[in-house]
């Protein structure tokens, strides 16, 4: 524990604080913009390219898997230059990826539609690991608060993002392009202005500084992410493994019935811009009620707010499952309920993991967490396409539901773990 800096240095932290999260609001709804325009025709493009709809859900399965593998390599490449570098070189990686997809769409070639998608998870990662920066040099009782005001920040683009899949496609069209590449279109733009952002604004970096508060060197070269190291943090603070249970079996359970919803409303007829607006409620449920949560996290406590995430989440999937094909009310509800639940399981794991690990491992522990959750989802995400041509929408969310059981697990042991609340 570092010893109580002056006032002058106080005020100086602080300032950095709201810089850093002002920065990172600005970033975040270009970023969620990025991501969630694409989200609604993902399923409905890979059907259309590899004419299976086993294979629907892949590419926003790879999507996820590649988000898996960026938070890994981000959080090492943050770990040693910290975190302005890292997201900048995110988004860019995302943009290449959804210029892939692009091209990929454009001359109906499945497995390069899967290789963008796969660069495309870099912008995911990028957005995921942002919520992580807000927390560097947030004070312990505001922690929860903080990351989850950028989580919030993404609704000002996310909501957005799928509403302009219609705009969208009849602009790719105008280019000569097929209809349902033109969201992806619009990512690279977006991606690439959010890593302009960060490079630019995104200083003093929160990270370096939060080390330099805490006395650590930045002379030393960052080790690299050392998994040995991060099972050992996780047997000494069990809340670490407890948080990552959690977030994975939400995000799993979120990506599941999500990315298999487009193609369950498309199959009833539901137009592209209905479903546009689906994913919209959803993504409202996601991150707008966030800094709530947050705030609830903060006062209440960790295990109350995953406990809060797993009820949200079994009605979700109760109301989803029962769904007709096409729109209807239920699953716009039930998908606004899936967010919500995600969002509650999301920021409170996300503040017990950095309150339970020691500053110096802190991105270690992070990037290794979501990767975890984002196999985990990729998983989900692989599964749920076959369950759907097999057993059909209903059975998916039944499939989801025994899965919500981890975040109960997770609450069990977040219960009996002290934090580092003061690191």
């Amino acid at each position: 524990m570092s010893a109580t800096p002056p006032p002058s240095a106080a005020v100086g932290v602080e300032a950095v604080q709201r810089n850093t999260v002002r920065v990172l609001v600005v970033s975040q709804s270009l970023g969620g913009l990025g991501t969630t325009v694409g989200i609604a025709v993902a399923s409905v493009l890979a059907e259309e390219v590899s004419g299976s709809e086993a294979l629907a859900g892949m590419v926003q399965t790879f999507q996820v898997l590649g988000a898996a593998v960026a938070s890994y390599l981000l959080a090492r490449m943050m770990g040693a230059r910290g975190r302005r570098v890292g997201l900048a070189v995110g988004y860019l990686v995302g943009a290449l990826g959804a210029a892939t997809c692009v091209v990929g769409g454009a001359v109906d070639s499945f497995p390069l539609l899967l290789a963008g998608a796969l660069l495309l998870g870099a912008n995911t990662a990028t957005n995921y690991q942002s919520r992580y920066a807000a927390a560097d040099l947030a004070v312990p009782e505001r922690r929860a608060r903080a990351l989850s005001v950028v989580l919030w920040a993404t609704t000002l683009g996310a909501v957005l993002g799928p509403n302009l899949v219609g705009p969208a496609g009849r602009m790719a069209e105008s280019w000569g392009l097929p209809a349902l590449t033109g969201p992806f279109v619009v990512t690279v733009g977006v991606a690439l202005v959010a890593a302009l952002v960060l490079w630019t604004f995104l200083r003093p970096d929160p990270l370096l500084l939060a080390r330099t508060e805490a006395g650590e060197s930045l002379t030393e070269p960052r080790r690299r992410t050392s998994w040995a190291r991060v099972r050992e943090l996780a047997r000494i603070h069990p809340g670490i493994g407890a948080a990552v249970l959690a977030m994975s079996a939400s995000h799993a359970v979120m990506v599941a019935v999500m990315i298999m919803t487009p193609l369950h409303m498309d199959h009833g007829g539901a137009e592209l811009e209905v479903i546009g607006f689906v994913i919209s409620i959803h993504v409202l449920g996601m991150f707008f009620f966030s800094p709530f949560i947050g705030a609830f996290a903060d006062r209440l406590g960790r295990p109350a707010t995953l406990l809060a995430g797993a009820a949200a989440l079994w009605a979700a999937l109760a109301l989803a499952g029962s769904s007709p094909e096409g729109a209807s009310w239920r699953i716009g509800v039930g998908l606004f309920l899936l967010g919500l639940g995600w969002s509650c399981c999301t920021v409170a794991a996300s503040a017990l993991i950095t309150e339970s690990t020691p500053l110096e491992s802190r991105t270690d522990v992070q990037g290794a967490a979501d990767l975890v959750m984002n196999v985990s989802a990729a998983l989900a995400g692989l599964v749920a396409g076959v369950v759907v041509e097999l057993l059909g929408f209903g059975s998916l969310n039944v499939f989801a539901g025994v899965l919500v059981l981890g975040v109960l697990a997770a609450v069990a042991v977040a219960r009996r773990e002290p934090a580092l609340a003061s690191s």
